[in-house]
């Protein structure tokens, strides 16, 4: 009787510490907002051939940076510019070496279904006559959208005669949703993002030369686990590769 109880203690704590391991074995993923469909899929996939658990969060590059600087228990962050990775690595929050620049987007401007209208990516060309109503893009002094959608409209001229129907939102998919509703008759967002919608079309896409480069840094928190780490290196392989592209978006590394 007692050699039974004792099996079944043995078995008990054998089976609490395979749950423990197996809790141990998560990984958090911060990532800008327009990575949203792409990571999710890189992310089930893996966790079907890993013993894993992947949790994502997804908003704003500058929201994400901020939350990792508090003390937001993440172990891999990518960055839809190098702005905000920079500021992370600064304050030494994540690991320099790992570093590295994995994609890149477009810039494109974009209209509710079937309300196309017409532009012409030259200085001359009005665009404040050629639509009416607001324009809707990321907050213009934080969110990697909204700042590289300023810098190409003062590079085009258009700025001073758009800025006061311009809508600064918290991310590029809460600018995405407002177009899609209607609430603005233009929006600026990356093309991936257009694509991932059936209730918007591409009206236009910005000349690269009319902002910085659309860059998507990846690295390892500081901490991060050895987990961690071998998904970092996923994100960075073929498969993942693969998934990105479908998406539309361009490799780097």
């Amino acid at each position: 009787m007692l050699k039974n109880k004792l099996l079944l203690c043995l078995a008990i704590c054998a089976v609490s510490v395979s749950m423990a391991a197996q809790a141990e074995q998560k990984i958090t993923v911060f990532a800008a907002a327009s990575l949203t469909n792409a990571i999710q899929e890189i992310a089930a996939e893996y966790e079907k051939e890993k013993a894993v658990s992947i949790q994502t969060s997804f908003a704003a590059s500058s929201t994400l940076a901020k939350q990792i600087e508090q003390g937001a228990p993440a172990d891999i962050f990518m960055s839809a510019d190098t702005r905000w990775m920079g500021y992370l690595q600064e304050r030494g929050l994540i690991d320099p070496g790992s570093r590295t620049n994995l994609l890149g987007n477009q810039l494109v401007l974009i209209a509710p279904r079937g309300k196309a209208f017409k532009v012409e990516m030259d200085r001359k060309f009005n665009f404040g006559a050629a639509f009416s109503g607001r324009l809707c893009t990321g907050e213009t002094e934080s969110v990697p959208i909204g700042i590289y959608a300023k810098q190409a409209l003062k590079n085009l001229a258009w700025w001073d005669a758009i800025k006061m129907r311009l809508v600064g939102t918290q991310d590029v998919r809460a600018a995405l949703v407002f177009v899609e509703r209607g609430e603005c008759a233009a929006g600026i967002v990356y093309e991936t993002d257009a694509r991932v919608s059936a209730k918007v079309e591409t009206v236009a896409t910005f000349p690269e030369a009319s902002h910085d480069p659309v860059i998507y840094p990846l690295a390892l928190v500081k901490g991060a686990s050895p987990q961690a780490a071998a998904f970092y290196h996923y994100m960075k392989g073929d498969k993942a590769k693969a998934v990105f592209t479908r998406y539309g978006f361009n490799r780097f590394c």
